[in-house]
């Protein structure tokens, strides 16, 4: 059940008031990047979900079609907006598991890619079920060092051609919390934000 969770990655349209968007809104002091979030079975190896995080005039969260939130973020259809260190910590750890690692990809791009990368997001709307991939390859498509990047419905397709790019980092994250206990973080953490 927590596989198909994921897969289907279950698509609601939102849209959070320009006012809760400002009040979140968190700019991170590293460079403009674009990291590649994809989460696999680690049983088979199978791709479950990918999720697209970027770094620009302020960072975001594309999740498209996926099932994590928070009510501290406001969310724009899969744009979440104000994604400090512990949240993003909280989305990584909503997805790693006994049963699910996450690769993370990050490459670092000119603050107009990013610019750019982040308004394609905010602009794509309500991401339909399993076309998490589909819609984070079609955000990327043609942008300026992503142009190799195919159009694809495979999480995994999409994270090798990635990681394929000139640049990449790359990391694993593992975890044995079990299924059921992916929500401990949010605990965990102590930030007033996250109770």
């Amino acid at each position: 059940m927590v596989l198909l969770g994921l897969a289907a990655c279950g698509a609601e349209p939102k849209w959070a008031s320009d006012e809760a968007v400002a009040r979140a809104r968190y700019v991170h002091n590293e460079p403009p990047s674009v990291t590649l979030y994809t989460v696999i079975s680690s049983r088979n190896g199978s791709g479950a979900h990918s999720g697209l995080l970027i770094n620009g005039s302020e960072r975001i969260m594309f999740d498209p079609a996926g099932t994590w939130h928070h009510p501290a973020l406001p969310e724009r259809n899969d744009v979440h907006f104000g994604v400090t260190p512990k949240m993003l910590t909280f989305y990584i750890d909503y997805h790693a598991r006994e049963t699910f690692d996450v690769i993370e990809q990050k490459i670092m791009v000119s603050p107009g890619v990013a610019e750019l990368v982040a308004q394609r997001a905010k602009d794509y709307g309500a991401v339909p079920k399993a076309q998490c991939a589909n819609s984070i390859s079609a955000i990327l498509g043609g942008v300026p060092g992503f142009e190799s990047l195919p159009q694809t419905y495979y999480p995994n397709k999409l994270s090798a051609a990635f990681g394929g790019l000139p640049g990449v980092t790359s990391r694993k994250i593992t975890d044995d919390d079990a299924d059921d206990n992916h929500g401990v973080l949010l605990v965990q953490l102590g930030d007033p934000r996250l109770q």
